[in-house]
């Protein structure tokens, strides 16, 4: 989830930015351009209170015939202008003829920027201000104003501006807003990592409890935890659903732990006093056989419910084991059985340390050979194979029997499941339930899946690090 929401939140807040950075560059370019302006038209104001007083041209529309002492201080003061900011200005009669410019090789063109500003101002106006002019553009700025005797234009003086400096502190004005703004994002940004990580935890608190108590570890709790109080309210109504169902399950296993323990003692009961009534009887008589031998049938539906309530309900014993050694002695312990039917038990199981309880362990490998030899005809093998996995131990059990189809491979574990085939060999269909409950006690599995040519394979996984609880503490999980 933190992947989808930190991204969109970037996102908004990088458009936010954007959003502010853009108009404010564009105020800033701007401001310097109309500083800029500003300037020239304080300068031509300057100059055309100059030329104001300097003598008029002759009738013949050349230059002053006689020397001006105001000419030249205007001249003087052009060249400097132009020597100093390098900015090309010049006073121009209303013929277009130059009472004095700098430099001397700028006269006044016939068209562009500079004409038209020329002629704005004979118009009695200041030029319009300039169009804005953007760093990476070459242009130039012009400024026009006239200059006014006895209420009439008789000249004009006009400036034309390189716009390099200008551009160089707008560069820098918008450096320092995208600095400002890089800076702005980077904290934009540990603020959304602080505010993902903020709401996203009780969520990832939660899943990894439902995932525990999904793999049966019913007493996982979510701790207490920040986060905004509606997901607070959330871990604290999960809790409260999960004791509720630990209580239910709980009812569930004890009824089921004291049904069964009931009625074994009456059952006994009636099977003693069928073998008595038996011994009453001609031998041989069928009736008699078939009521024992559903009786004794019920028996062991009884105790295997009484095992798996118990399987259920007991906690794992959880120490190193040597999973080799233990699936060796339990391949030993079953070698007569096979024997005695003609099945070949065989068992590769090098010393391979995991974190297991030893004896639901040996429980859950009984569960699974006995039904491996169970199911193999005779002069067909069964192997027992364990082997490490980086973080988990596995004991993999594979038989030559007549293996299950997909759909009998969906339900097979389930309680009291047989398949069709197999009705007729005994059992109640709860010893693989059994084998199940007991493993997931220490955090282990079983999985089942076709074996080649034919037969079943059977895979029971125990992992070989004892360090789950601290990884449910540090995921913020509590056991009660």
């Amino acid at each position: 989830m933190s992947t989808r929401l930190l991204p969109l939140l970037i996102v908004l807040m990088a458009a936010v930015l954007l959003a502010l950075g853009v108009p404010l560059g564009v105020s800033v370019a701007r401001a310097e351009q109309q500083k800029v302006v500003i300037d020239r038209i304080d300068d031509t104001a300057r100059f055309a209170a100059l030329a104001q007083f300097v003598t008029e041209e002759v009738p013949g529309g050349s230059r002053p015939t006689t020397t001006d002492e105001r000419l030249a201080t205007l001249q003087t003061e052009l060249t400097s202008y132009h020597e100093v900011y390098g900015i090309k200005a010049g006073v121009y009669y209303r013929n277009h003829i130059p009472m004095a410019h700098a430099p001397t090789t700028w006269f006044l063109p016939q068209t562009g920027e500079v004409r038209e500003a020329f002629d704005e101002a004979l118009l009695s106006r200041r030029s319009h201000d300039p169009p804005q002019v953007w760093p990476w553009q070459d242009g130039t700025l012009v400024v026009a104003s006239p200059v006014i005797r006895d209420g009439d234009v008789v000249a004009v003086v006009v400036t034309e501006s390189p716009t390099d400096s200008m551009a160089s502190r707008i560069l820098r004005g918008w450096l320092i807003i995208g600095a400002g703004e890089t800076a702005a994002m980077l904290l934009a940004v540990g603020a959304a990592l602080r505010l993902t990580g903020w709401v996203l935890r009780p969520v990832r608190v939660l899943d990894a409890t439902t995932h525990d108590i999904a793999t049966g570890r019913l007493k996982s709790r979510v701790a207490p935890a920040g986060g905004p109080p509606e997901l607070r309210r959330l871990a604290r109504s999960f809790n409260e659903m999960a004791d509720h169902v630990e209580d239910v399950l709980e009812q569930q296993r004890a009824f089921v732990a004291d049904a069964s323990h009931q009625l074994r003692n009456p059952l006994a009961a009636l099977l003693l006093r069928i073998e008595l009534l038996a011994l009453e009887l001609p031998e041989g008589n069928e009736e008699i056989a078939s009521v024992q031998t559903e009786g004794k049938r019920l028996a062991r539906v009884l105790d295997d419910l009484l095992d798996l309530a118990l399987a259920e309900h007991a906690e794992a014993d959880l120490k190193v084991t040597d999973i080799g050694a233990l699936a060796a002695e339990r391949v030993a312990a079953w070698a007569p059985t096979a024997e005695a039917k003609g099945v070949r038990l065989v068992g590769d199981c090098p010393p391979t340390t995991a974190w297991a309880d030893p004896v639901a362990l040996s429980s859950a490998l009984d569960a699974v050979i006995d039904n491996a030899v169970k199911f193999t005809p005779a002069d067909e093998t069964v192997e027992v194979a364990v082997a490490s996995t980086g973080d988990s131990a596995t004991v993999v059990v594979t038989d030559g029997g007549p293996g299950l189809t997909d759909d009998e491979l969906a339900r097979v574990g389930d309680r009291f499941w047989r398949s069709g085939r197999h009705q007729n060999i005994k059992g109640s269909g709860l010893g693989l339930s059994i084998c199940r409950a007991l493993l997931a006690a220490g955090d282990g599995s079983i999985t089942f899946a076709h074996h080649v040519p034919h037969g079943l394979e059977v895979t029971v996984t125990v992992p070989r690090s004892g360090h789950t609880g601290e990884a449910a503490e540090s995921y913020g999980l509590t056991d009660r």
